[in-house]
């Protein structure tokens, strides 16, 4: 088999790439070792920066998104029982965020990909690149009970932490930068309508806590715990009564409760791997770069990556030009180390660590109190927050 990009994975920047590559008349295959039904299901982020919206859209797959994604122009922050609206269009000259959950993003893709663009091929485990400093690489990969080659002119490792691309950059040639967070988040899916219509990040001494939704009749709601947290040894009522601890509020604010659905634990890490390309290899999204979930980044960085590889990998085809696909490792990595200080920032701000003392407590406090009695300091929130522009 063979073609002109080779995609390792059929998550949303797999997919996004493939579709953007199509409509420029570049064509490619996409690998992806999981079925249909798993990648349509896994649950993943749901806040999609102006400028993913806007990528979507342009792609033709921001139909259904437009229809059922809510548009947010703002978050709330909760500390100290007190409560501030951060208005995002107002500080940012209208920009905002849409929820639209991951699981969406990969069905309208996929839907798109199969109807008119390249090959896509479920249970099609890669197992090696090969040869990604020559002008031919490869990936070896499994598919239907054999093993098979898909040779290339590229290839994007959208593949993962875990996947096979990053491994076949030589480890002399890699610098990793990463931080182990020592707790994580304890996340639900509930059948009960949103308390508010707008994410709430809580700032509380007992952690931090995150209102988010995923439909008007699905919450999503996460809960700061200790890392290595057994998700099932947090009883229901345990769950909704520890938010509603840590969304408490001065005025008649209510959480409302419902049925839970889901629960799973979330680590927190940042994670960057330096370079981003290695010859005819370029990673994309997690094979890349982790954020913890706090900044809600991971999707979007990943956006940004396959964005500025299509646009350079279109500049060569109509200029003759490689200077863009040169410089992707630098020019992702740019925007990359942007998301992971705001990131850091938002992780920081909101939770409170196991030692943490009463010094960095006010600390905390104090920052909270900047954003909302600053608009330089709130305005820098919303920019980050609305997302960096693709370069």
């Amino acid at each position: 088999m063979r073609t002109t990009v080779g995609i390792i994975g059929a998550g949303p920047a797999g997919l996004l790439l493939a579709r953007l590559l199509h409509r420029a008349g570049i064509d490619s295959v996409v690998l992806e070792s999981h079925d249909r039904a798993y990648v349509e299901q896994r649950q993943r982020a749901g806040i999609l920066e102006q400028g993913t919206v806007d990528v979507l859209r342009a792609a033709g797959a921001g139909e259904r998104m437009d229809r059922e994604g809510l548009n947010h122009d703002g978050i709330e922050l909760r500390y100290a029982r007190q409560r501030h609206r951060v208005d995002f269009p107002a500080l940012t000259g209208g920009r905002s965020v849409m929820v639209y959950a991951q699981t969406e993003v990969c069905k309208d893709l996929i839907a798109l990909q199969l109807k008119d663009g390249g090959p896509l091929l479920f249970e099609a485990e890669a197992l090696a690149v090969e040869g990604a400093d020559t002008d031919n690489p490869r990936v070896r990969f499994r598919h239907e009970g054999r093993e098979d080659v898909l040779e290339c002119e590229y290839v994007v490792g959208c593949d993962g932490f875990w996947g096979v691309a990053r491994k076949a950059i030589p480890a002399e040639l890699t610098k990793v930068f990463e931080r182990t967070y020592p707790f994580s988040w304890l996340g639900i899916l509930a059948d009960v309508p949103p308390s508010h219509d707008e994410l709430v990040y809580a700032r509380h001494d007992r952690g931090f806590a995150l209102l988010s939704m995923r439909s008007p009749s699905v919450s999503r709601l996460y809960l700061q715990v200790p890392e290595g947290t057994d998700a099932e040894s947090w009883g229901d009522e345990e769950i909704w009564d520890e938010l509603e601890r840590r969304f408490e509020t001065d005025d008649d604010w209510a959480l409302e409760r419902g049925p839970i659905t889901q629960k799973s634990v979330t680590p927190m890490r940042s994670y960057v791997h330096e370079p981003m390309r290695h010859g005819r290899l370029f990673l994309a999204g997690d094979a890349a770069h982790i954020v913890p979930p706090t900044g809600a980044k991971g999707l979007n960085l990943a956006v940004g990556d396959v964005v500025t590889f299509a646009r350079a990998l279109t500049h060569q085809k109509e200029t003759g030009s490689a200077e863009r696909l040169d410089a992707y490792s630098e020019t992702c990595l740019r925007r990359v180390w942007q998301a992971e200080r705001f990131s850091y920032d938002m992780t920081g701000l909101l939770h409170r660590a196991p030692d943490a003392t009463p010094f960095e407590d006010r600390m905390q406090l104090a920052r909270l109190e900047r954003i909302a009695g600053s608009r330089a300091a709130e305005t820098d929130l919303a920019e980050g927050y609305t997302g960096f522009a693709f370069e």
